[in-house]
C-alpha cells in the first residue's frame, strides 16, 4: 500500500460545492470563445432539452453545460468534461444553475428594473466584443435562435441578477481593517507555516498487477517524457507536457499541485527537491511502482507571516468567507419555498 496517495494521485479538490461558487454564466456567450455546445464532445446533443424545473420555469441542457464550463474551463482544451470528474461538476453546475434562476425569480417578485440606460450600456458593451456583423449575428444565430429580443431579455436577467447579488451579498460583505487585524492578532497559529514546495508533476502509473515487462515500459515512458520535461521552458510548457503523458488526476490541472508541506512529499522527491532550483525539472523519480517527474515552482520556507505581508490577501479571504456564508444562506432561504425538479 502506498505512503504517500495524496502526492501520486491527488484527488482533486474542485471546490463544487456551489453555496459557495459565485454566478458568472449568466453572462451571454463572449467573442472569442466557442459556446458551450460548439465545443462540447461530439455525442448527440439537445440544448433545448429540459434539465430542471424551478418554480414551472424549464432549465436547459445548453444552461446546464454552461455552467459545467464555468465550473470547468479546461473542458475546451480537453474537450468535454473529464468522465472521472463529470459527476461532480454536473452536481454542482446543477446547484448554479438553480441558484441563478431561483435569484431572478425574485428579483421578478420583487418588481425589480433596469434602468434604460443601464440597459443600452450593456447592449453597447455587448456589440463591442465582436469584430463584425457576421460575428455578431452568428451568436445570435446559436445562442439566441436568431432572436434580438431573446438576446435582450438575457441581458436584461443578467442585470438583474448582478444587481439582487450586489444588494443581498456584495454590500454586506465587506470587511474593515480594524476587522482584519483583530483576526490576525487572536489566531496566530494560522499564520505559521510550515516548510513547503510549489511543484507539477508528470506521473507514470502502471497497470493493476503490473507484470515486470510493464514496469520495465513504464521506466521508458518516464524516462522518455524526463527528456521532453527537460526541453521545457516555462511551468506552461510543462503543464501542456503533463496534460499529454501523464497519467494522474494533476494532467487536467496541467500538473500544477497545491504548496505542499514537507511532510506530504515522498523522501525520494524531497531529496531531489532539496537541490533544486525554481524552474528546474527533478531526475525521473521512483515512489513505490510509480515514476514521476517534478517541476520546481516555488519553495516556501517554514516561519511566522507578518501582518504587512498578509493583510491584503486575509482582507479578501474574509470578505470572501463573508461572501460564501451570506450566499449558502441566500441559497438556503430561496430554496425553502421553492418547487425544484431535476431531470
Amino acid at each position: 500500500m502506498m505512503k504517500y496517495p495524496v502526492f501520486i494521485f491527488g484527488v482533486l479538490a474542485l471546490c463544487l460545492v456551489t453555496a459557495e461558487a459565485q454566478v458568472s454564466s449568466h453572462l451571454p456567450t463572449a467573442h472569442g470563445q466557442q459556446s458551450p455546445a460548439q465545443s462540447a464532445p461530439s455525442q448527440p446533443f439537445a440544448p433545448d432539452k429540459a434539465v430542471a424545473r424551478v418554480n414551472g420555469s424549464v432549465l436547459t441542457a445548453a444552461d446546464l453545460l454552461r455552467e459545467e464550463y464555468t465550473i470547468f474551463p479546461y473542458a475546451r482544451q480537453h474537450n468535454g468534461l473529464p468522465k472521472e470528474l463529470e459527476p461532480q461538476i454536473r452536481e454542482g453546475a446543477m446547484k448554479m444553475l438553480v441558484f441563478e434562476e431561483l435569484v431572478y425569480q425574485e428579483t421578478l417578485r420583487r418588481k425589480m428594473t433596469v434602468p434604460p440606460s443601464s440597459m443600452q450600456q450593456a447592449e453597447k458593451d455587448f456589440g463591442k466584443q465582436f469584430h463584425s456583423p457576421d460575428e455578431f449575428n452568428a451568436v445570435l444565430q446559436q445562442e439566441f435562435h436568431g432572436s434580438p429580443r431573446l438576446l435582450e431579455d438575457k441581458i436584461r436577467r443578467s442585470l438583474l441578477i448582478d444587481a439582487f447579488l450586489r444588494q443581498e451579498i456584495e454590500n454586506r460583505s465587506s470587511v474593515s481593517p480594524a476587522d482584519v487585524q483583530a483576526f490576525y492578532q487572536k489566531n496566530p497559529a494560522v499564520f505559521h507555516h510550515s516548510e513547503t514546495f510549489t511543484i507539477q508533476t508528470i506521473s507514470i502509473l502502471p497497470p493493476p498487477n503490473a507484470s515486470a515487462t510493464q514496469l520495465k515500459e513504464g521506466r521508458a515512458r518516464a524516462d522518455q517524457a524526463q527528456r521532453q520535461a527537460r526541453l521545457t521552458k516555462t511551468s506552461e510548457d510543462f503543464g501542456l507536457l503533463a496534460e499529454k503523458v501523464s497519467d494522474d488526476d494533476y494532467r487536467v490541472m496541467m500538473g500544477q499541485h497545491k504548496p505542499m508541506p514537507v511532510e506530504q512529499i515522498p523522501p525520494q522527491v524531497l531529496k531531489q527537491l532539496r537541490v533544486m532550483k525554481v524552474g528546474d525539472v527533478s531526475d525521473s523519480i521512483q515512489v513505490d511502482q510509480i515514476w514521476t517527474i517534478v517541476r520546481l515552482d516555488a519553495h516556501n520556507a517554514a516561519g511566522e507571516a507578518k501582518f504587512d505581508e498578509v493583510k491584503t490577501q486575509l482582507a479578501k479571504e474574509m470578505q470572501q468567507n463573508k461572501t460564501n456564508q451570506l450566499r449558502a444562506a441566500l441559497d438556503q432561504r430561496l430554496r425553502q419555498s421553492a418547487k425544484i425538479e431535476e431531470f
